[in-house]
């Protein structure tokens, strides 16, 4: 089993900045592909950003290229959110998947409590 909690979450105006953190607890970290989800109100939840277990490879939704950034270390994972638009508000959940190749997977089996965000305009 591996525990992830996420903290970082709060209210930014429009142009402001975040960064959310992803702690790993309970497997041995390293072998896990880390992800960000959201889920705004009344919508689906909906992929973010994926990092692979070596930290070579990663993946975005169209919607956050160039203005967010994923990164992780040997504990934890990492979002960096830049230029927040109040579409970017959201319940933001870490997950993580046992990865044997080093890909930025869009399925995961292990998921964190979320973190609520908060974009004003």
């Amino acid at each position: 089993q591996v525990q992830l909690v996420e903290s970082g979450g709060g209210l930014v105006q429009a142009g402001g900045s975040l960064r959310l953190s992803c702690a790993a607890s309970g497997r041995a970290f390293s072998f896990y592909a880390m992800g960000w989800f959201r889920q705004a109100p009344g919508k689906e939840r909906e992929f973010v950003a994926a990092i692979s277990w070596s930290g070579r490879n990663t993946r975005y939704a169209d919607s956050v290229k160039g203005r967010f950034t994923i990164s992780r270390d040997n504990a934890k994972a990492y979002l960096k959110m830049n230029s927040l638009k109040p579409e970017d508000t959201a319940v933001y959940y870490c997950a993580a998947v046992r990865s044997v190749n080093d890909y930025a997977p869009l399925v995961y089996d292990y998921w964190g409590q979320g973190t609520q965000v908060t974009v004003s305009s």
